[in-house]
């Protein structure tokens, strides 16, 4: 299933994206696409769907974030070799792990917002992962594949400034509000078979800037998962963020940060695509 949640800021809409395009409400089943209903609630709204059960939705003028705000949001740097060494920084022999404050997360096609005074704001196309079960100590990442209700595309948006020249750790460059626009859907675990072969693209203004593949992550997914286990409790509703590829403009030598007007768009192969204003 591709799972979305469509209205106004603070009154979204839980939704399915059916086969052939249309919208149809699950607000029957769930109140909201939360911890709780991905815990819980998918073989419902499964068999809902698969019955002609759900509802058609007809107003749809805004897409939000495919989950409702996440307890966390926990991101892994570094993670492809290519973008490793565009920075300079060696590659890790562990995932590096930050947090980015929950209410970054916005809607797919929600504007972007240059913190006042900004030099460095810079984007970053990720696969993101939507825990569906508690992973807690886990023994293997053998273990981690069953834990997650799905996938959607994240842009880790990033103020470099902050991030690296103003001490303490990276977090201060990655929590400004609207620094985490995600989705447009939740896509459903089983809907993709191989999360380690999927192509990433960003565009700003047309031109393409990354074109990657998660073929290249150094840790793979079920790898983060288990190994972010070990430092804290995952819950249902959480989201990892996996890595960038490269070509980020930190480090693109001639290729400017972002501006006010300019668009950003991200796509990931059977996820969606997003279309982003700076503003």
């Amino acid at each position: 299933m591709k799972l979305l949640r469509v209205g106004p800021v603070g009154a979204e809409r839980p939704a399915v994206l059916a086969e052939d395009g249309s919208l149809l409400d699950l607000s029957g089943l769930t109140r909201d696409i939360d911890g709780d209903f991905l815990a819980t609630g998918l073989d419902r709204a499964r068999a809902a769907y698969a019955a002609g059960e759900l509802p058609p939705i007809q107003n749809t003028k805004r897409v939000g974030s495919p989950v409702a705000r996440p307890g966390k949001v926990v991101c892994v740097g570094l993670n492809y070799r290519d973008h490793a060494e565009e920075t300079g920084a060696e590659i890790p022999a562990e995932p590096i792990l930050f947090m980015k404050a929950s209410n970054t997360v916005v809607g797919p096609d929600d504007d972007v917002l240059i913190p006042p005074g900004s030099e460095k704001t810079d984007y970053e196309v990720e696969l993101a992962i939507v825990l569906g079960g508690r992973a807690r100590y886990l023994d293997s990442p053998a273990e981690a594949r069953a834990l997650i209700a799905g996938y959607a595309i994240s842009n880790d948006v990033s103020e470099r400034e902050y991030q690296l020249e103003r001490g303490g750790t990276w977090d201060k460059g990655k929590s400004c509000e609207t620094f985490n626009p995600l989705g447009p859907h939740l896509v459903t675990a089983e809907e993709i078979a191989d999360p380690q072969d999927l192509g990433l693209r960003l565009w700003v203004n047309g031109d393409l800037r990354q074109d990657g593949n998660t073929k290249n992550m150094i840790f793979t997914v079920d790898h983060l998962i288990w190994y972010i286990s070990q430092f804290m409790v995952l819950d249902p509703g959480d989201v990892i963020n996996t890595g960038t590829p490269a070509g980020v403009a930190m480090g693109s030598p001639g290729i400017s940060f972002l501006r006010q007007g300019d668009i950003v768009e991200l796509e990931i192969d059977g996820l969606g695509r997003q279309r982003q204003r700076l503003a």
